[in-house]
């Protein structure tokens, strides 16, 4: 027996820095509300604290913690904070860690059936689940031609639902012989920019993206998306994806997915919905009506790890016909053929992505279910939406400030009436502060504030909060002198 040390990790130590991390996150969730909710680091401040070079040998895993407190953390925007208010939530829950800390302690390498059979099976019927809660047209469940799988955001959904489009409209001869140079892909100008990102990575080149203006409610304009590929039609182009969104990025708009459907079956588009965000609404029997008319989609996306407590990365991406998706990503080199897979009996979910490995994702989503439930999940949906409404209506009896637009759900977009400078130093004023951060966008021209409502523990307190800084930092501006009165000083 060998006198040299193992170098690894015993099962004694591992038990006791398990037990310490799991406190610790414990802890942070306790005390996030009271960090400085964006990050206060410099650029390159973080880097500079670390070594230069590598360590030559290990060390106590008790440092770390040091490290973790004195360095990490400063440079931590909390995302977990209920005073996050910026971009969309990437919210977290007690039963997602725990599943997501199973997924890494048995390290599955889920890429076919046979290399984990529960890794697939668990997948597809978690998202027969949810196609079930979200009450998706029947044709996404797996007992048909379609069925679901969980990507690693609405981004990677994107690019496999273009590519499985572009084959479909070729025939399988883009994968062969290379893109036919006059396809042609549609989205709103509002869509997210990883329908552009998928664009280019496709090979279809973003001069052939048309991007179609929206309505004063950040709504695709259906009858330019008409005219578009009807021009396109005629110039010889061959029309072959649109992408409609439930939910956009910078005002939650809802594009009218029934008249984009109807056009994208009458001229033979493949029709992708994106609800990367809004989609988890429709847990909730009375905002279905965001996705009518998602019965003529090919595909569509939403992601728990936005608004259904369940850690990044976890993107839920359902096919209308899951073998125009497999034929157009599927390779079978030697090392990868078995016996299962030969049978066709199951389901290897390496063809219906991008890479060949994949996690043990589905372990988070089913703790989480199965800890909430769908009255659980429904109640603090309900609950978000109802804090942002009230929020609307406190800006809409402010004489200082307006809504954008009304807000459909848990997203405001609203703007105080002194303009650009008002907003923005409202803005930098908030999130300098630590005690909240918004994002913002431009809407009509103008620089908007975006509030969102759906961080795990946002409550009331929160909203009321947030609202009272944004007064006093309205407040603060309008005491500030005019560029004018600051020249005669």
């Amino acid at each position: 027996m060998s006198d040299h040390p193992s170098y690894h990790m015993t099962p004694e130590e591992f038990r006791r820095l398990g037990y310490r991390l799991i406190d610790w996150i414990a802890d942070y969730e306790q005390r996030v509300a009271d960090l400085p909710v964006l990050s206060r680091a410099e650029p390159g401040s973080i880097r500079a604290q670390l070594p230069a070079a590598p360590p030559e040998q290990g060390e106590a895993l008790d440092r770390v913690f040091e490290d973790l407190e004195r360095i990490i953390l400063p440079g931590i925007t909390h995302w977990q904070s209920p005073n996050f208010f910026a971009y969309f939530p990437a919210n977290t829950s007690g039963p997602s860690i725990l599943g997501d800390l199973l997924c890494s302690g048995l390290g599955v390498q889920g890429m076919l059936w046979a290399t984990s059979p529960a890794c697939t099976e668990l997948e597809t019927q978690l998202l027969d689940w949810m196609a079930e809660l979200l009450a998706l047209p029947a044709e996404f469940r797996s007992a048909g031609a379609g069925g679901g799988v969980i990507q690693d955001s609405a981004s990677g959904a994107a690019l496999c639902a273009i590519i499985a489009a572009r084959e479909r409209k070729t025939g399988l001869v883009s994968n062969e012989s290379g893109c036919d140079g006059r396809l042609t892909a549609y989205a709103s100008t509002e869509a997210h920019s990883s329908i552009e990102k998928a664009i280019k990575i496709a090979g279809i080149g973003r001069k052939n993206l048309r991007l179609i203006p929206v309505d004063e409610r950040s709504a695709m304009r259906t009858g330019e998306l008409e005219t578009a590929i009807r021009t396109d039609i005629a110039a010889g182009r061959l029309p072959f994806f649109v992408s409609a969104t439930i939910g956009t990025t910078a005002a939650n708009g809802l594009d009218p997915l029934p008249e984009i459907g109807r056009i994208a079956s009458q001229n033979g588009l493949w029709f992708h919905v994106d609800g990367a965000m809004s989609g988890t609404a429709a847990l909730c029997p009375e905002f279905r009506y965001i996705q009518e008319g998602l019965e003529f989609a090919d595909s569509y996306c939403t992601n728990p790890h936005k608004w259904m407590f369940t850690n990044f990365d976890c993107d839920c991406m359902f096919v209308r016909d899951r073998s125009a998706l497999i034929r157009a990503l599927s390779i079978l080199p030697e090392y990868l053929r078995n016996r299962a897979t030969e049978s066709g009996a199951v389901i290897d979910y390496r063809d219906w992505q991008i890479p060949l490995g994949r996690r043990f994702r589905s372990l988070k989503l089913w703790f989480v279910l199965r800890h909430y439930g769908r009255e659980g999940l429904q109640y603090h949906i309900r609950r978000h939406v109802a804090l942002a409404q009230e929020f609307a209506g406190w800006v809409t009896a402010h004489p200082d400030f307006e809504l954008a637009l009304p807000p459909p759900l848990n997203l405001v977009c609203f703007r105080h009436r002194g303009g650009e400078a008002a907003n923005q130093a409202i803005l930098d004023g908030i999130n300098r502060s630590g005690k909240a951060y918004l994002s913002h966008a431009r809407l009509a021209g103008q620089l908007t504030l975006r509030l969102c409502v759906g961080q795990t523990r946002t409550e009331a307190e929160h909203v009321k909060a947030v609202w009272q800084l944004i007064q006093q930092a309205a407040a603060a501006w309008q005491k500030t002198p005019s560029p004018e009165s600051r020249g005669k000083q």
